[in-house]
């Protein structure tokens, strides 16, 4: 349902916003620096709720775009000049040493990679790390339309991706080794040969268009024979067992589990006969199944291993999956700006993160989504434009570097092109998104 997603990503973005504003709080009233508000979200105009607090106005916004504590004696996106024309106050921000007002802007940086990487860690403490061997995929993959494309067919056991050996099975492999990574090619074996195919930069575009995000480009594929029978299940009532190898459906082979599931779904509401092996017997079994519904069995499968670690494990383990989900991101966006990625393709506004949510609430993935968003927005905070986080520490390092401080004016009209450039952007990335939902 919407509203699932929707509040999925509201609660995802105010535990990110407050603590990423909290930072910057504390660290700026360590430094005895006054903090004149303090919002979730943004308030143009109006607020939905504001208390004042001592010094400081405690509020939340309508616009949930992220948030903001408005520290005296600094420019920033408020654009309030008029604080400025007074004489420096001790309590204010740029009265401070440059190194204190560093540490401050640096304050909602850090909290975001700490926030994100906890997060990670507690995960793998809380579910462990689970996955399938892949040399326990013995019938090798099913291939879907995209990887067909890459050269791949049914049957291919994939060997490498670049020059990484593949230890666990993953339907996303060469995704994350080709537009994450800079792998240029994938090794399978092929009735027997190692055969290795290229992946240029047409198979790159291809795979990160909008439509295709998200399409596994193959499955395992299984032979037909039951693991699992669903109980008060239709296969059932027809008396389909464990161990049971399915041959055909409808006269069409069914011996790999791809197979049966691809006559089935074009059977819904027909009378079907299925055609088994059972203890050397080949039997037949007749059932209708309405749309919607299903048969209710599914094929032996390879047990996945699940590694469990104690906290202190966990949490090295999620700083390092943390720390490559961003190089991944930094080489994602490295080919975007050098066109290898096409931008118009990748990007995408709250709406595109919105549904990464889903519409059922899953804790796992409401967790692991906002890690990852945490640890973006701990990075795209740090890029250099004025009107973020990271422009103020840039001008914060030249003066650390030259011993000169940039004027109040010259802030002022560095941090209005910068907000001009991220409305844009925003902007931008709302219409791409809108465009792709028309």
């Amino acid at each position: 349902m919407v509203w699932i997603t929707v509040v999925q990503f509201l609660l995802s973005l105010s535990i990110m916003v407050l603590l990423h504003e909290m930072g910057h709080f504390v660290t700026a009233r360590w430094f005895k620096t006054r903090v004149e508000k303090f919002y979730l979200f943004f308030n143009p105009w109006f607020s939905l709720y504001k208390k004042q607090i001592g010094e400081v106005e405690w509020g939340i916004g309508w616009l949930p775009l992220g948030g903001y504590v408005k520290i005296s004696g600094m420019v920033d996106e408020s654009f309030d000049s008029e604080q400025l024309k007074g004489e420096p106050q001790p309590w204010e921000f740029r009265s401070k040493p440059a190194w204190q007002r560093l540490i401050i802007m640096l304050g909602g940086i850090i909290v975001n990679f700490i926030l994100g990487f906890l997060i990670f860690g507690l995960i793998i403490f809380s579910y462990g790390k689970s996955y399938v061997s892949n040399d326990s995929i013995t019938d090798g993959i099913v291939v879907d339309s995209l990887g067909i494309e890459l050269g791949l067919q049914d049957g291919d056991h994939i060997l490498k991706v670049g020059a990484e050996e593949v230890e666990k099975f993953s339907p996303n492999v060469i995704v994350n080794g080709a537009v994450l990574g800079d792998a240029t090619s994938v090794t399978v074996r092929r009735a027997g040969q190692q055969i290795t195919l290229p992946i240029t930069e047409e198979h790159i575009h291809m795979l990160t268009k909008y439509e295709n995000q998200g399409k596994r480009i193959y499955d395992a594929r299984f032979k037909s024979e039951l693991g699992y029978i669903a109980e008060e299940s239709i296969a059932e009532s027809i008396d389909l067992r464990k161990g049971d190898q399915l041959l055909t459906l409808n006269g069409n082979d069914a011996r790999y589990f791809h197979q049966f599931q691809e006559t089935f779904r074009d059977n819904f509401g027909n009378e079907s006969t299925l055609q088994i092996l059972r203890d050397g017997d080949t039997l037949s079994k007749v059932f209708v199944v309405e749309e919607g519904n299903m048969l209710g069995i599914m094929p032996v499968q390879p047990e996945p291993i699940i590694e469990k670690f104690g906290l202190l494990e966990s949490l090295g383990l999620g700083t390092q999956q943390g720390l490559e989900f961003l190089g991944g991101q930094i080489s994602a966006f490295g080919k975007m700006f050098s066109g290898k990625i096409k931008a118009k393709e990748s990007l995408g506004s709250f709406i595109s993160i919105g549904k990464q949510f889903g519409d059922t609430w899953d804790w796992s993935r409401f967790w692991q989504m906002t890690g990852m968003l945490s640890l973006l927005l701990g990075f795209i905070n740090l890029l250099p434009i004025p009107a973020l986080d990271g422009g103020h520490v840039m001008f914060l390092l030249i003066e650390v570097i030259t011993g000169r401080k940039p004027s109040d004016r010259v802030l002022e009209y560095a941090t209005f092109i910068g907000f001009i450039l991220v409305i844009i952007f925003m902007i931008y990335a709302i219409g791409i998104d809108i465009m792709r939902h028309i």
